[in-house]
């Protein structure tokens, strides 16, 4: 039987989002490897997942309480900082993963074809993983504090999903533009570090670090254009209720923001796929 292959100009581009479910056996493939990767000849093994969040936040929750800085009446500080800690620590995984995955990668990009998207988006599954398994620590908390979360906990996955959105944008845009601009590997690290401390991890959103008062509204308006703000407001929405309010406004503002930079990030990254294996 005689086959024929068609060779059209532009059928890449043109197949590429059917594309990225003929190659779903690599993106399994990839994120199951990195998963034996990141913990192969670990003692202790996946439990890192949880030992580490649990050390930043007892560190964070310590500041805190030195500093006086204030938590919704009832809510044990380990619990409030800990619904900090989990989504930040999800992102900042995601983002620094993704953003180096294409030169962790360089050798599969240089000899077969393959949506390049499928390297980067692999990463944020083996996050997703890790986030899922540190859950564990802040049911633990609850558990031992005797805290029951609000109904509000059932819309938790829709939080998840907005950070999977910043940590994807962000981290593709990054990734493109770390193929060909190198110094992005060294600023990626500061990002993380410098996001960590303007970010409500262990201090409530709506109240100064240093003094317990209310932030003016085109503040805390401005302050949302950070979108982990909105994602971190929104995991204590859901688990505290309503012992912690969701901005409304900033929230939209964040979701606004998160789509954005997930567009942005896809629109680059596509534009500059076709260069990756020249350039990198």
């Amino acid at each position: 039987m005689n086959s024929r292959i068609i060779i059209e100009p532009g059928a890449k581009g043109k197949n590429y989002w059917q594309d990225l479910w003929k190659f779903r056996e690599l993106f399994y493939f990839l994120a199951w490897r990195d998963v034996i990767v990141r913990y192969k000849q670990a003692v202790i093994g996946i439990a890192w997942s949880v030992i580490k969040p649990l050390l930043t936040v007892v560190i964070f929750a310590v500041v805190g309480r030195v500093l006086h800085t204030a938590v919704p009446f009832g809510v044990p500080r380990l619990i409030f900082v800990c619904i900090g800690i989990l989504p930040w620590q999800f992102f900042s995984t995601a983002f620094s993963e993704s953003s180096n995955s294409l030169l962790a990668n360089s050798n599969l990009l240089t000899k077969v074809y393959f949506p390049r998207l499928i390297v980067p988006a692999s990463t944020i599954i083996v996050s997703l993983i890790d986030f899922l398994t540190s859950l564990g620590l802040l049911f633990v908390f609850m558990i031992y504090y005797r805290y029951v979360p609000a109904w509000n906990i059932v819309l938790l996955p829709a939080f998840l999903l907005q950070a999977t959105m910043i940590s994807m944008g962000a981290g593709i845009y990054i990734a493109a533009l770390n193929v060909k601009y190198r110094d992005f590997k060294f600023i990626v690290p500061f990002i993380v570090q410098f996001g960590l401390y303007i970010s409500p991890v262990w201090f409530s959103s709506d109240q100064y670090v240093y003094q317990n008062v209310k932030v003016p509204e085109v503040l805390k308006f401005v302050y949302s254009l950070n979108p982990m703000v909105g994602v971190i407001d929104g995991f204590r929405w859901c688990i505290l209720g309503g012992k912690t309010d969701l901005y409304m406004p900033g929230f939209l503002l964040s979701i606004t923001v998160c789509f954005l930079v997930l567009f942005l990030g896809i629109w680059y990254f596509r534009k500059v796929e076709k260069s990756f294996a020249d350039v990198i």
